[in-house]
């Protein structure tokens, strides 16, 4: 991805929340500039990789093939002695037909909340032992609601909808064509996206980035760069 499509995305991600009367904390909200005069006490943000998280898959098309994501608090899989807290909380953007590819998670289960704008189209698929994509029925809970589906099933998520999705469900979803841009709330437990994602669909998790103008925030992943 280029630089100024990261930082369009966030500009309009910005603007959107403004609309939902959404307050940002304020480590999503410090410049590049303003990283550089933090120390020790930022370290739960750098190593729980809370703030912004913009991708295209390694698709090369944002539009098509992307997400944006604000992680707004998180543990750690990998150090709950020093990060005990057990869950993570996201806000995501998707719009209408943009791709998230179909992925499970292996330990981490999550409640997909659709706050606001358009519908949400989430398609749904067991795993196999192999990684594959089970031709069984798949069970899960909307908004508390046992349901039960056949594979391959895209389950429409209207605002104010949610589905718990658990560990081992493979899920690919994007924006409905014609209803607009989605807000969309992440509830789940610790979240590790450099470890804890299976992708079915080729995909790279973070992008690689052309710098073709200067960084208005810093992603998540580039912390180590200060």
């Amino acid at each position: 991805m280029k630089r100024s499509e990261i930082n369009k995305a966030m500009r309009d991600a910005l603007e959107l929340f403004k609309e939902y009367k959404i307050v940002l904390p304020k480590f999503v909200r410090l410049t590049p500039e303003e990283w550089k005069t933090k120390g020790e006490e930022m370290q739960e943000v750098k190593d729980n990789m809370l703030g912004w998280d913009i991708t295209d898959f390694g698709n090369g098309d944002f539009n098509k093939v992307g997400l944006f994501l604000i992680t707004l608090r998180n543990g750690n899989q990998l150090n709950k002695e020093k990060y005990p807290k057990p869950y993570a909380e996201k806000l995501m953007i998707v719009k209408e037909k943009q791709i998230t590819p179909m992925h499970y998670h292996w330990s981490k289960m999550e409640d997909i909340i659709n706050c606001g704008g358009g519908n949400l189209v989430i398609k749904l698929y067991n795993s196999t032992a192999d990684n594959k994509l089970a031709d069984t029925d798949v069970n899960v809970s909307v908004d508390g609601e046992k349901m039960t589906f056949p594979a391959g099933y895209e389950l429409v998520l209207k605002p104010g909808d949610s589905v718990t999705l658990t560990p081992g469900l493979y899920h690919r979803f994007w924006g409905e064509e014609g209803k607009g841009t989605v807000l969309v709330r992440e509830v789940s437990m610790c979240n590790d996206d450099s470890n804890d994602n299976c992708f079915y669909d080729k995909a790279g998790r973070f992008p690689e980035i052309e710098e073709d103008e200067a960084p208005l925030h810093l992603l998540c992943n580039e912390y180590n760069k200060i």
